[in-house]
């Protein structure tokens, strides 16, 4: 993405919050670190605990379809899927599906969580799905306010040793994560409610400026 166009979704976002002017160079470093991830056929994984597991949810909604465009598929895609069930609505397959960038929140597989939690270790959950999901590649986008979650930790570092690279998002202080991850996003707030205000309006803009890399 161009340089201005990176610049321009940083007045944007300032203009709104003028409190993130501090964290635009960071951000721009996390989007960097993403798209290149998804240009090599990456994936995003992402964990977070509590309203931060939310915001994973919330943000892989964001990426796996449609969020400011529509996203139609490619031509050579819709022709496949209306050749092969043309009698079994083809263009209603092609018409309702939408182009996606591949996430997956970590924190919403029940069963393992759980299992994993019970019999083995509950501050190795993430990092398990992490060893399981992932690969070089694909990169971790760790959430906490505090930035010293340990079961969040704990993904970080197999990340990092599965040479995946990390964006951190947390509060002022950065906690462990700053040093942890390579990209650390740190909003200039101690309270939780107060960080978890203004992650919301950053993720969003990293989903917008993905959006536009990948779709127009």
């Amino acid at each position: 993405m161009e340089k201005m166009v990176l610049e321009n979704h940083m007045q944007q976002l300032v203009t709104r919050y003028p409190d993130l002017d501090i964290c635009t160079h960071d951000i721009i470093a996390a989007f960097q670190l993403c798209a290149e991830a998804f240009h090599s056929d990456g994936k995003m994984l992402l964990c977070g605990n509590g309203g931060s597991a939310s915001d994973c949810d919330h943000i892989v909604g964001e990426l796996m379809k449609g969020f400011l465009s529509k996203r139609p598929v490619p031509s050579s895609f819709r022709n496949s899927l209306v050749q092969e069930w043309d009698e079994l609505n083809g263009d209603y397959l092609a018409d309702r599906l939408q182009q996606a960038l591949p996430a997956i929140s970590l924190t919403n597989h029940s069963a393992l969580v759980t299992a994993f939690g019970n019999d083995v270790e509950p501050e190795m959950i993430f990092a398990q799905q992490v060893y399981g999901y992932g690969k070089k590649g694909d990169i971790l986008l760790a959430l906490s306010t505090s930035g010293n979650s340990t079961n969040v930790i704990r993904a970080v570092q197999i990340a990092r040793a599965m040479g995946m690279p990390t964006v951190g998002l947390t509060g002022k202080q950065g906690g462990r994560l700053k040093d942890l991850c390579d990209v650390t996003i740190t909003v200039p707030w101690e309270q939780t409610p107060d960080i978890q205000e203004r992650h919301l309006p950053i993720y969003h803009t990293l989903c917008i400026m993905l959006e536009r890399e990948f779709f127009g």
